[in-house]
Formats: C-alpha cells, sequence, structure tokens
C-alpha cells in the first residue's frame, strides 16, 4: 500500500471522512515523505489532520507542542474516541499517570504526544524524545513566536532548538492567522527556511461578518443574542477585565447564561469556567483575549466583540473561534470613538521601540479600515491577507448596502470649530463641548466661554448628537483631528486638517444607520464559494436530532469528555437527516469511523428506527 492510500484508510478508518479537503493531501503527502512545513489554514479547515495523520503513518510518535492544556485535553479526548493512540504530558497529571505516558512513549506505543512548549523544552522531556522513536514535530498556533502579535510567548522561541537536535525528524507549524511580517518570522525564529509554504483560502463563508456603531454596547449586545442566538454558544470579548465581570453580570441578570474569564481570576475559576463553556450547550464567555487561542469548540454560533481588537489578525483570529463546525455563524461587533483613541494610546505609551510602534499603527489602521469601509467587508478582510475574492452577499455591507457622503462641508465645520474654540480661549475642548457649539447648544459651559459668539456656533444643526459623533469618529481614523486622552480628551489639529479646511482635500464618510438585524437563518454553505445556499431545517428530523443530541450528552458526562468529542452537531445532523437503515449506510456519513462505528454504530441505528 503506497503513501497516498495509506493516508486516505487512515482518514476513512479512524476520522470518517472519504475526502481530503483544501490542500490537506498535498500537506499530508510533503510532510510523510519527511518533509517540513508552514501551513496557514483558517480554523475549522482541518489543521489538525495534517499533523495527525502523517504521525499515524509515518513509524514513531508525533509530538505536537500546543499551547493551552484544555486544548490538548480534548484533542486527545477526541482522538481516543476515533481509535487512535493518543495521550498528553502536562502539569495537571499525577506522577503516576505521566510515568505511565513516558513507559508508552518509550515503548513506541503512541501515534501522538502532546505537550506545552515549556514542558517540551525541560531536560526531562528532552531525554524522553531522545529515548523515542519520533515520526514528527506539529508546532500548532505558531503565531505565538511573533513579537508583533496578541498571543505572543517567548517560550515559542526556543523551539529553533528542534531543528539542531532532531535535525531529520520532520516539522510542521501551523497557524489560522498570520500576515506576510508574520510568516517571515515563522520562518526564521523556528528555522523553517527550506520547509514549502501551503497558504489556503482565509475565507469563512459560513461566518457573516457584521460590524456597527457603537450605542450603549451591552444593550446592542443583549438585543443581538435575543434576537438571532438565544440558547446558542458564544463568545464576547471585552478589553478589560471590570467590562468582563460587568458584561457578565448584565447579561446573567437578563436571563442570558453567562459567566467572566480573564487573567486576573485565580487560575481555579478560570478552569472551571472553560470546562462549562467547553462541555456544555447554550453558555456564553464574556472574555479578554486571555481566553479562547486553540478552543477546539465546533459549535460556537457566534463571536461579538464589544471593544476594537488591535489588529485585524486579533480580530480574525477571534472570530474564528465561531462556526468551526462549517454551519452559518456570526461575528458580530460595535466601536466608536473611544475605541480608536484608547487603542492609539496604548500604542503611543507602550515602552516598545518605534518600529514596533510603527507596525502596530499599519495594523490598527488596517482594522479601522475593515470596520469603516462601504464595500464587502470579506473582500477587505481577505485582502489584507493577500488574497483576492468578490462580494460574499453574506456580511452587513453586501446585506443592507451602507451610503457615502460628501462629509468634506461637515469636516470643515467640526475642525474649523475646534481651531476657532483655541483661538477664543487659548485653550482647546472636548467633543461634546464641540458639538454642542456646532449644534448651537447654550449650554452653560458655552455660556462661561462665551461661544456662542463663534461663527462656527449653530453651523451645524442640520445634524444630531449621533451624526456628529460618527463624523468625528471617522475624522479621527482618519487622522484629520487628534482626541488628546492625556489632556481631558480635548479634541486637536493635525497637519493634514489644514488640507481640509482650505478645500484642497475631500472627505467621504459612511453614513450613520440604525440599520435592523439581517434575518438570519440556518443554512449550510458551500465551501467553495461564500455564498450561503438551500436552507435544510425541514429537511431534518429535528426530535431525532434532539434524541442523538440528548444520547450524545449521556456518553459524554459518561466518559467525561466534551460532547462534540463523541460526534459533531454536523455529523448528527446528517445522521437525522439521511435516517440510515443499516451499518453501511451509516459508514458513509462524515465524521464516523470504524472505531464509532463499532462502539456506537447500534445504538445510533436503533435511535432512528424509533424515529421512524
Amino acid at each position: 500500500m503506497d503513501v497516498e492510500e495509506r493516508a486516505a484508510r487512515v482518514l476513512r478508518e479512524v476520522f470518517g471522512y472519504s475526502d481530503f479537503r483544501g490542500r490537506q493531501r498535498e500537506i499530508i503527502e510533503h510532510l510523510i515523505a519527511g518533509g517540513d512545513a508552514l501551513v496557514l489554514m483558517p480554523t475549522g479547515g482541518g489543521k489538525s489532520l495534517c499533523y495527525q495523520i502523517p504521525a499515524m503513518v509515518r513509524e514513531g510518535m508525533g509530538v505536537v507542542v500546543s499551547p493551552l492544556i484544555a486544548l490538548m485535553q480534548d484533542q486527545v479526548a477526541a482522538l481516543r474516541e476515533a481509535g487512535a493512540r493518543a495521550a498528553a504530558l502536562n502539569s495537571s497529571m499525577s506522577w503516576p499517570e505521566i510515568a505511565a505516558v513516558e513507559r508508552r512513549a518509550r515503548a513506541g506505543e503512541l501515534d501522538l504526544l502532546y505537550v506545552a512548549p515549556e514542558r517540551l523544552l525541560s531536560e526531562r522531556c528532552l531525554a524522553l524524545l531522545d529515548a523515542a522513536p519520533l515520526a514528527l514535530f506539529a508546532i500548532d498556533e505558531a503565531h505565538c513566536v511573533s513579537q508583533w502579535g496578541h498571543d505572543f510567548r517567548p517560550e515559542y522561541i526556543e523551539l529553533a532548538m528542534l531543528a539542531e537536535r532532531y535535525g531529520r525528524v520532520p516539522r510542521i507549524a501551523l497557524t489560522a492567522t498570520a500576515d506576510a511580517v508574520t510568516r517571515k518570522e515563522i520562518i526564521e525564529r523556528l528555522r523553517l527556511r527550506e520547509a514549502r509554504v501551503f497558504v489556503s483560502s482565509f475565507d469563512r463563508p459560513n461566518i457573516r461578518y457584521r460590524i456597527a456603531e457603537k450605542d450603549s454596547a451591552r444593550k446592542q449586545l443583549l438585543k443581538f443574542i435575543r434576537a438571532e442566538h438565544s440558547g446558542e454558544c458564544g463568545i464576547v470579548y471585552c478589553l478589560t477585565r471590570a467590562s468582563v465581570e460587568e458584561t457578565a453580570q448584565f447579561l446573567a441578570q437578563n436571563d442570558v447564561p453567562a459567566q467572566p474569564y480573564h487573567a486576573g481570576l485565580d487560575s481555579r475559576t478560570r478552569e472551571k469556567n472553560q470546562a462549562r463553556f467547553i462541555r456544555e450547550d447554550g453558555l456564553v464567555m464574556v472574555a479578554t483575549i486571555a481566553f479562547g487561542m486553540g478552543i477546539d469548540k465546533p459549535d460556537v454560533r457566534f463571536v461579538a466583540h464589544l471593544d476594537l481588537p488591535k489588529s485585524i489578525e486579533g480580530y480574525y483570529q477571534e472570530t474564528g473561534r465561531a462556526g468551526r463546525d462549517g454551519l452559518p455563524a456570526d461575528a458580530w461587533m460595535v466601536y466608536g470613538l473611544a475605541d480608536v483613541v484608547q487603542q492609539r494610546r496604548m500604542i503611543d505609551q507602550s515602552e516598545a521601540d518605534d518600529e514596533y510602534k510603527r507596525i502596530a499603527t499599519a495594523k490598527l489602521d488596517a482594522l479601522l479600515g475593515l470596520c469603516e469601509t462601504t464595500q464587502c467587508r470579506r473582500v477587505r478582510l481577505l485582502d489584507y491577507f493577500g488574497e483576492a475574492s468578490v462580494a460574499c452577499g453574506n456580511c452587513d455591507n453586501c446585506l443592507e448596502p451602507p451610503e457615502e457622503w460628501d462629509g468634506t462641508i461637515a469636516a470643515q465645520k467640526l475642525l474649523s470649530c475646534v481651531a476657532r474654540c483655541q483661538a477664543a480661549s487659548g485653550f482647546t475642548f472636548g467633543a461634546q463641548h464641540t458639538i454642542d457649539i456646532l449644534r448651537g447648544n447654550r449650554t452653560p459651559k458655552v455660556a462661561q466661554f462665551r461661544h456662542e459668539r463663534l461663527s462656527t456656533f449653530g453651523v451645524g444643526a442640520d445634524l444630531d448628537v449621533a451624526q456628529w459623533r460618527s463624523v468625528l469618529r471617522q475624522l479621527a481614523m482618519m487622522r484629520l483631528v487628534h482626541v488628546d486622552l492625556e489632556r481631558y480628551s480635548v479634541l486637536r489639529l493635525t497637519p493634514a486638517s489644514r488640507e481640509v479646511l482650505r478645500g484642497e482635500r475631500r472627505v467621504l464618510l459612511r453614513r450613520l444607520t440604525d440599520r435592523p438585524a439581517a434575518n438570519r437563518s440556518r443554512r449550510r454553505v458551500d465551501r467553495s464559494r461564500a455564498i450561503p445556499v438551500e436552507p435544510l431545517a425541514g429537511e431534518m428530523d429535528q426530535g431525532l436530532y434532539q434524541a442523538l443530541r440528548s444520547w450524545r450528552l449521556e456518553i459524554a458526562r459518561e466518559h467525561r469528555v466534551p460532547a462534540y468529542t463523541i460526534f459533531h452537531d454536523a455529523t448528527l445532523e446528517e445522521i437525522a437527516r439521511r435516517k440510515p437503515r443499516s451499518t453501511d449506510e451509516l459508514r458513509s456519513i462524515p465524521g464516523i469511523g470504524a472505531a464509532k462505528l463499532e462502539r456506537y454504530g447500534g445504538t445510533l441505528l436503533q435511535l432512528v428506527e424509533g424515529a421512524r
């Protein structure tokens, strides 16, 4: 049996799939042949199979470097359910458990061994690897090596020693997020200069991207969850720990099961909350970016951002945790002027060098461009990663195209007001006072400084407060006005402001709208293009599907593993749709390998028969 046949057999008999997806086959064959690789593949695209299958085909044990204990535990549990010989070494294990795994590794009784980077670098672990037959090294979440990234982990840099110590063992580095700068850094820092680079499409056609202006963010979030994701699992990202706590409490008070996760919680609480999120249905995790990397939960139906991320990479990485099962999911975000100002202040106050600040600023500007674009968001997102695409028909801008308007005169009014306030008083003022002057509001502060005498008093009465804030936010994004947080959030002109005031620069703005949420249906997505296709809910036996989910939950509790390690929702849906009558028909359903067929096939057929 040749290499291709052996790989296809493992895919079919262990994992229950008849065909490889995308570039999986090419990557797997390259690794089996002993080549090194850097693989960029979106979350949910099947990265794990790219090293799991070669580890089972090649002689020896595959060593997987994974950054989180919870992630490696879940992946090991899923592999064991599928009949693979897998184990992990981590700090949550007892010494007898560790010793047992080490014995199996030395004896060649493991296909895959999962370890954290800091453990792999220990003398004890290196001695174990020296004594064990090795098939390959897989470095997951490889973007952690990048010092420009939000997930940077210094111990990842030390993994370069694998190239010297185990030079004949193939290595594969994998990530879902890396622009050209990060790719170069991964190759250099991990010494993968001879590695083949495999870049799959970054497109996640099942995710609907939606970005809106912030206006009472928590109420907007609650409305979104109630309208479209009631009873479903989701992740909400906030910038600060305080905001995490307050948002989780707000949701819980409004009958949305939610819990917090941030680095300020003790480790036991974090582990308990993460375990609940992974194992339970319908739970919402409110978190800082401390949560989520490598979370292998397939049924996250939405990821929401209440604050602006730092970069498109961060946004893509976090939103990618939605819809790993390929079913429809939402990436929903609200942001405002304060978010823009806060992120820029964090960059300016950083102790990093000028080069870091330059790159961080460029990354933030690219994200702001994604937020403010009136074109297809998916096209803009994919273009950042160097991938050409066409309008997707499945983002807010495609479904309800926003309007652009010539905001040059409005910009001139606002900038002129800022300049005249400073000229009249000798110092600058904040956004609300500036807007009050523009709208002709005779507030006590306006009267105190006699700003009703300014020529700009009342010239902006045609726009309401929300519209002026939208104008100001977009001008700040374009660097046509500076918001000085160090001095009470006062507004200052920038060198580029003069071009607008002199009429040398036209300013196009996105019109503020209060668009209702687009109707969302549960649809299968054609993975070859970013267009949802025919609804399938009516074709599935809902009663059987719920019976299958209840049975799966019982088995998962019995085995003390997450439910999705037994079967993914997509597999249960297919059973409820096809209603197989025999073992052969059951075998043809994606996600049912030989071990699971033998273990659960009879029960599944009984459940199907009971639903007829």
